[in-house]
């Protein structure tokens, strides 16, 4: 067989690989959206039917989830995106702050303070639940959007990823800014936050993603049902006392969008910082 003939095997078997992964990985979404346009007596009834039966599909599912005055989902989506949307946007300023002085700067204590950035991001979330809990009953935060962020805010897995990415940057960008007469700030946002622009892409992703998700700490922080997010709307219509799978499924359908939307502006963003942040540092 020729180097050419193994070449072309070689891709074949890649492209199947990718293929099998993706209706694997499709396949879920592909039901939950065939479900959502079905009411839960249909669903029982036929169980896993991927079958496009249009006399049994209707969007009365979604009619009663955005429309209904008993429904709260509309406000659950609205602190989803608020708290999702400011969490990104102060989380992404301040790790990479730390994360650029960190990777930029050499200072007495620099690789103490990456160590502790390295333990808090390997301790698990159980173990300072109690007293991220007693710092916002005292501080009076309770069931409110800044009682879900702030304890949270500084995001160390981001503060790695931006320190990673800064250490291999060349520090000659710096020097020039100094040589014009930039401070330090202005070196930060003038010339390397443009720089950084991947990593940016990358961590918008991930830090959406983790927020969006969250489910056990705004579990624990909001009480009432207008502040509820939309991870603890959906699991509340699942009760000892009946369950709703018509809104519970087209409420999922709904809820995919905005990561999917946020994904498409920053995919290339996305693949690029991974990949510097990964191989650099």
């Amino acid at each position: 067989m020729s180097n050419r003939q193994k070449k072309i095997w070689l891709a074949v078997l890649i492209f199947l690989f990718f293929a099998a992964l993706s209706f694997f990985v499709l396949f879920p979404i592909y039901y939950i959206v065939m479900a959502s346009f079905k009411n839960s007596q249909e669903l029982f009834r036929h169980g896993l039917d991927l079958r496009i039966i249009p006399a049994s599909m209707s969007l009365d599912n979604y009619k009663l989830l955005l429309f209904d005055k008993s429904s709260y989902y509309l406000y659950w989506y609205r602190n989803s995106i608020l708290i999702c949307a400011l969490f990104t946007v102060f989380s992404l300023f301040l790790s990479s702050l730390v994360g650029y002085g960190l990777g930029a700067y050499n200072f007495k204590g620099r690789n103490l303070i990456f160590v502790l950035v390295l333990v808090v991001m390997m301790m698990p979330l159980e173990i300072l639940m109690l007293p991220l809990y007693k710092l916002i009953v005292d501080m009076r935060i309770i069931n409110t959007y800044a009682g879900v962020i702030l304890p949270f805010v500084v995001s160390p897995i981001a503060i790695f990823f931006f320190r990673q990415y800064v250490g291999g940057i060349s520090k000659d960008f710096m020097d020039a800014g100094r040589i014009d007469g930039c401070t330090e700030f202005g070196i930060f946002f003038r010339i390397m936050m443009p720089l950084m622009k991947p990593a940016f892409g990358a961590m918008a992703i991930l830090l959406a993603m983790q927020n969006w998700n969250s489910l056990i700490w705004p579990l624990i922080v909001l009480r009432t049902n207008n502040m509820f997010t939309l991870p603890i709307g959906l699991a509340s219509l699942l009760s000892p006392y009946g369950n709703n799978y018509d809104m519970l499924i087209s409420g999922a359908v709904l809820a995919i969008i905005p990561i999917v939307i946020v994904f498409l502006f920053n995919q290339r963003s996305f693949i690029s910082g991974l990949t510097a942040g990964g191989i650099k540092g």
